[in-house]
């Protein structure tokens, strides 16, 4: 099993899930998030001030998945959160041992 973790534009969210549901992912967890890259924030005026916004929005994805579904989990969330502009996120991957649904026991692929 994959554990995919995406951070993404915020504008970007309704495509990736979509995209993420058209390649049979079911299960998302979605969190707000805030940070920068090489983008390194940007400068903003308010009331004739100006000022450094250093953390970005931006959106974090989860979702765990079995091996044979990761590849085309990381094309669909990288064609749908892609803009081709500075700040269009990551998308990390990584092992994951063990799945336990807490409601039933299931374990494994199961409690995916």
């Amino acid at each position: 099993m994959k554990k995919i973790e995406a951070i993404i534009k915020p504008f970007k969210l309704d495509e990736v899930k979509e995209a993420l549901h058209d390649v049979g992912i079911q299960g998302i967890t979605v969190t707000e998030a805030k940070g920068f890259g090489r983008q390194k924030g940007h400068t903003e005026l308010y009331r004739g001030a100006e000022y450094v916004v250093d953390f970005l929005p931006k959106v974090k994805l989860e979702i765990v998945v079995e091996d044979s579904l990761a590849d085309n989990a990381v094309e669909a969330i990288q064609n749908a959160a892609k803009t081709g502009r500075i700040g269009d996120g990551k998308i990390f991957v990584s092992s994951i041992e063990e799945v336990i649904r807490i409601r039933t026991g299931e374990t494994g692929a199961e409690a995916i």
